[in-house]
């Protein structure tokens, strides 16, 4: 699942082969904007992403469903693998 509301650069939609790109799960543009993928930044990107999840219980349910079924892969076009949204979403996807 691609949890970016922009499509990452140098992928095409058929190179991807993903089965769902969920923008509504994804950090809001002002948000990610003021965040830059600034490693100091991340701790408040990280309060501020996890209360906009909370407006997703849903969608946070589903992904939960998913993952206790089958291998969940949170795709990103972050080149910093520490400190990127996916690793919020698994964090609170893994909580109870």
């Amino acid at each position: 699942i691609l949890i970016d509301r922009v499509w990452p650069r140098g992928m095409t939609k058929e190179k991807a082969k993903l089965d769902e790109w969920n923008k509504d799960i994804a950090p809001s543009t002002a948000l990610r904007k003021w965040f830059n993928h600034e490693e100091e930044r991340f701790a408040v990107f990280k309060k501020k992403y996890s209360k906009e999840l909370a407006g997703q219980s849903a969608t946070i349910q589903r992904l939960k469903k998913i993952a206790a079924k089958e291998n969940l892969c949170l795709l990103y076009g972050a080149k910093n693998e520490q400190y990127n949204q996916a690793v919020v979403l698994k964090e609170i996807l893994m909580a109870g």
